[in-house]
């Protein structure tokens, strides 16, 4: 049974489509749905750079935090919207783990076969650490 499920959105067409998945399972199951954006950290800083950075991450995430919103409005089913700035993959374990999550629900972004060997993708990496069902949503061709 799916009580408490999470999408990790990034704003993109894939993220997009994740979001009605998600929505339209958080439906059938009567479950909370948890929309958690990360944003990346900058690798070398000084601290005015990185105050500066963390202020136009968190204005950037609730910009895009907004479209998800919207497609969310009228849903009959508890939503919850928040964000973090950190490594997205260890974000999203972190976030599930800390709010009982039973299900993530992740975008697929279509990278090359070397580059998701080379670089990994945040999806591989929630699948392959998360301790709970993980389902990972392919792009729809329009």
């Amino acid at each position: 049974m799916i009580r408490n499920m999470m999408i990790a959105y990034d704003g993109s067409k894939p993220a997009d489509d994740a979001v009605d998945f998600a929505a339209e399972l958080a439906q059938a199951f009567t479950a909370s749905l948890h929309v958690f954006m990360v944003s990346r950290p900058l690798e070398y800083t000084v601290s005015v750079e990185l105050q500066s950075h963390e202020e136009q991450a968190r204005t950037h995430c609730e910009q895009v935090l907004r479209r998800a919103r919207t497609t969310l409005e009228r849903a009959s089913f508890p939503t919850h919207f928040s964000h973090a700035m950190g490594q997205p993959a260890e974000q999203i374990l972190r976030y599930a783990e800390s709010h009982s999550i039973d299900h993530i629900v992740v975008g697929h972004r279509g990278h090359s076969t070397f580059e998701r060997w080379h670089i990994g993708s945040v999806a591989r990496q929630v699948v392959a650490h998360g301790d709970c069902a993980v389902t990972v949503v392919r792009r729809r061709d329009s």
